[in-house]
């Protein structure tokens, strides 16, 4: 029996540079580090505010206006079962306790961000808050958080090496090797050697 074909596909040089190589990371501290500083200014801002803090008010008043159906138009929320989701969590009194959580996470997300701590975790979390945030209809900048947030994600290998991440991730068993690259033929040819 004869074994199967590998065919390699390669990425562009320059997308795997961007995502795999400490080459851009200088790009990836500034990214990171404006996204960070935009979560952390939020969440500070709701910490301080009873609002959000004691009750949940100000989230209250968010999910009601998001569910809210109007005569004419479009409502905020253009799917049903996120409708539907905001509504059970609104019937339940979820905001109670979910509105600290929002701010709390905010804060959090900022400050693991800032300082590139577990740089892609933080950065899915703050895509999913700016995600839902979009659902229910809020546009203002959450789009652009988003998707900084997905290119933080995707670039994980090298997001935080300007940061904790540097030293955290090989602890964690996430190690990251030296790399030579050489061309030949047009062909980009790596040469892994061992971490040291």
């Amino acid at each position: 029996m004869r074994s199967p074909k590998v065919i390699e596909v390669r990425e562009p040089e320059i997308i795997w540079r961007l995502f795999n190589t400490t080459s851009f990371a200088w790009l990836w501290l500034i990214l990171r580090i404006w996204l960070g500083i935009q979560w952390l200014q939020s969440g500070l801002g709701k910490l301080g505010n009873p609002a959000w803090m004691q009750g949940g008010a100000a989230l209250k008043g968010f999910w009601e206006s998001a569910v809210r159906i109007p005569d004419t138009g479009r409502p905020p929320i253009a799917f049903d079962w996120y409708r539907d989701f905001i509504n059970f969590m609104l019937q339940n009194g979820w905001y109670t306790w979910f509105a600290p959580l929002v701010a709390i996470g905010e804060v959090l997300v900022g400050i693991a961000l800032i300082i590139g701590m577990l740089t892609a975790i933080a950065a899915f979390f703050g895509g999913l808050m700016n995600w839902n945030f979009i659902m229910a209809g809020t546009a203002s900048t959450n789009a652009l958080l988003f998707a900084i947030a997905i290119l933080l994600v995707l670039a994980w290998r090298v997001a935080g090496w300007y940061g904790v991440d540097r030293w955290l991730l090989p602890k964690l068993g996430t190690p990251w090797s030296e790399v030579t690259v050489r061309e030949s033929r047009g062909d980009v040819l790596r040469d892994t050697q061992p971490a040291r």
